[in-house]
């Protein structure tokens, strides 16, 4: 039988399960603005995502008004131009259950938008639309030091959950985009990045549009005995 003081921390645990599941990569935005005030709150908060040595490595450019849409049209014209180049490794493939994930996310997010498996030209429309950062009115890019390695990229994916985490308890939508940091040449000219600036990611931000499809579409979870082993 739980203590009462076991029934209590669960009941945190309880807040921060109801925050996760109600959070989700938002794919339509309205257009409207978040006011400064509450974006420096977001960020505050993410402020205490732990690192390796306190190091916190992140460094974050918010990109809104003219200086978004110029970086959304100079990815837009740079896709087409030539191939990928980010300043981190990607993966070479999926394979194994890590392939199956990935295929039943896409599957049902092209089920969501009404696009059929074999309609290439409308997948590849949809894809485009991360460039425009589907519409958020703020552009959120995450950066890392390239002197602290894999443990620096490693420290900036904590700090990108922890970001999108508060941005949901402040009633915010964000979309978590590796998308855009496989153009990281363009990133690095549009907004004057030093050459010791690795680009992480993107993470478009702002208000769901509530009306569009796309914004129903939910990714599943893998069961934890999926996932953990325990050695006693």
């Amino acid at each position: 039988m739980r203590t009462a003081e076991e029934l209590a921390d669960l009941a945190d645990l309880d807040d921060l399960d109801a925050l996760l599941a109600d959070r989700h990569s938002c794919r339509a935005f309205a257009p409207e603005g978040v006011p400064e005030p509450v974006l420096r709150a977001v960020l505050a908060t993410a402020q205490r995502t732990a690192s390796w040595c306190n190091t916190q490595p992140w460094q974050v450019h918010v990109v809104s008004g003219a200086a978004r849409d110029r970086l959304s049209r100079a990815l837009r014209e740079r896709v087409p131009a030539g191939p990928p180049a980010p300043d981190l490794d990607v993966p070479p493939g999926y394979t194994g259950v890590h392939d199956e994930r990935r295929r039943e996310s896409g599957l049902a997010l092209y089920a969501s938008l009404g696009i059929e498996r074999g309609d290439r030209a409308a997948r590849d429309e949809q894809a485009l639309r991360n460039f425009d950062f589907f519409g958020a009115p703020h552009a959120l890019v995450v950066t890392t030091d390239r002197s602290q390695g894999t443990y620096g990229a490693v420290d900036c994916g904590g700090y990108v959950a922890t970001l999108l985490l508060a941005a949901r308890a402040a009633g915010l939508a964000t979309c978590a985009q590796a998308a855009v940091a496989m153009y990281s040449d363009v990133v690095r000219t549009q907004l004057g990045l030093a050459e010791g600036r690795a680009v992480v990611c993107a993470v478009a931000l702002g208000r769901a549009d509530p009306t569009h499809p796309v914004n129903a579409f939910r990714t599943s979870r893998a069961d934890v005995d999926d996932v953990a082993t325990f050695v006693r």
